[in-house]
């Protein structure tokens, strides 16, 4: 019986898909359930799955654009592994490969696959001339004697993975990859340039000395690991104050929407994340009534999700104010673009120790600064300056993120 496997719709007004990845081939048997295909939409990676066993046949090939509804494929479910078959058919079995430098491949064994010449356009017109293919020359250099000065100059010659080399004429070889853009990435293109073009994007600045957080975070770290099984990072009190000042600056926390300026009574935290994809930014939904636990399990799993493509289309959609740390990467300081069709966007950067004045004296403390962006049509400067003096306020101060208990570190644990 032969099974069609369409193209999935991927949400709402996505009619096409790009296909990034094959996970199988063509004549492969699938068993039921097993992941055979990776389609790109828009918004984000999902995989395709086999809706029975069987042998497996693509009409489309890896970076082709296909229309959702359409067949990806079909599989043959009356096709079964049985010993008359076996060499007919080929299983997906996960298999460990070992290389062992002591596995030589032999002259004799050479085939057409394993064999990698480096040869010239003349040399090989002067092998086809006398009729003599790659692995007969090969058969020939056995009965050649090679001496200890051959053996220097081909090994005194310098190997890389960027520059090839003819090893007769030295010639270095430039080459040019061509790689089709995805659609996730076109689609962010698209999106960051409209942000840049259609808003009036301005930012603004401010430090903060992270040292109580620092001492907070090296106190409970392990604890917290032990009971929550994540490791406890910054983001998450990032993300726990900015949903406290936007409650205090609500501007922050709007859109611009047909002329009209939407405003909301919750905190939907878009968190960036870099995915070999590309940047996806799935949402802390609720953030304000989470506590920071919480909020750094669910930043921790969608970040997972992100970078193992198997985020969902709802957990990357609903932001209404969005975080970027590129102090992960090294970055002292940026302006971030804004998410649209959101107003403002956090930017964190790297924690260098600097000097500082601490009460008329210079001390050098551990500093971060951080930048806000946003749309000026929405936000006015005394807001988005008192948005970031808020932050630095509840970062420098982080015991008044855990609220509700005493004893900060038993409200941080959870206990």
């Amino acid at each position: 019986m032969l099974i069609e496997i369409k193209i999935p719709s991927p949400g709402e007004s996505i009619n096409n898909v790009q296909l990034s990845a094959l996970l199988v081939k063509n004549g492969d048997y699938v068993e039921k359930d097993a992941e055979i295909a990776e389609i790109d939409s828009d918004k984000a990676t999902l995989p395709v799955f086999a809706s029975e066993s069987g042998i497996i046949k693509f009409f489309a090939s890896e970076g082709d654009t296909i229309q959702v509804g359409s067949t990806l494929c079909i599989i043959d479910s009356s096709a079964s592994i049985s010993v008359d078959r076996a060499d007919d058919v080929k299983v997906i079995e996960p298999v460990e490969i070992i290389s062992k430098p002591e596995e030589l491949i032999k002259p004799d064994k050479l085939t057409n696959q394993n064999l990698e010449l480096n040869i010239s356009p003349l040399a090989r017109l002067l092998l086809a001339d006398k009729n003599i293919s790659e692995l007969e020359f090969i058969e020939k250099l056995k009965h050649i004697r090679l001496s200890k000065k051959e053996i220097s100059d081909v090994l005194s010659k310098p190997l890389s993975s960027d520059i090839k080399k003819n090893n007769n004429l030295g010639v270095e070889v430039r080459e040019v990859e061509r790689k089709k853009m995805s659609t996730l990435r076109l689609k962010l293109s698209e999106r960051l340039v409209a942000a840049k073009n259609q808003t009036a994007m301005l930012t603004t600045f401010n430090e903060i000395n992270m040292q109580a957080l620092i001492k907070l975070r090296s106190e409970n770290k392990d604890a917290f690991k032990e009971k929550h099984g994540v490791s406890l990072g910054y983001m998450s009190f990032f993300t726990k104050a900015a949903s406290i000042a936007l409650t205090h600056y609500p501007i922050i926390n709007s859109q611009i929407d047909s002329g009209d300026i939407l405003s909301f009574n919750y905190s939907d935290i878009s968190i960036a994340v870099s995915t070999p994809k590309g940047l996806m930014v799935p949402v802390v939904k609720n953030a304000n009534s989470k506590s920071i636990p919480v909020i750094e399990k669910t930043i921790f799993e969608l970040a997972q999700k992100a970078k193992n493509n198997r985020i969902s289309i709802e957990e990357l959609t609903g932001g209404t104010f969005t975080i970027t740390n590129g102090g992960v990467f090294g970055s002292l300081l940026s302006t971030p673009i804004i998410n649209s069709p959101q107003s403002a966007i956090l930017g964190m950067h790297n924690i260098v120790d600097r000097p500082i004045a601490v009460n008329g004296k210079v001390e050098i403390a551990p500093m971060m600064y951080i930048a806000l962006s946003y749309d000026h049509r929405v936000i006015d400067g005394k807001d988005s300056v008192a948005f970031l003096i808020k932050i630095k306020e509840l970062i420098e101060q982080p015991e008044n993120l855990l609220i509700g208990s005493s004893n900060s570190t038993n409200l941080l644990l959870e206990i």
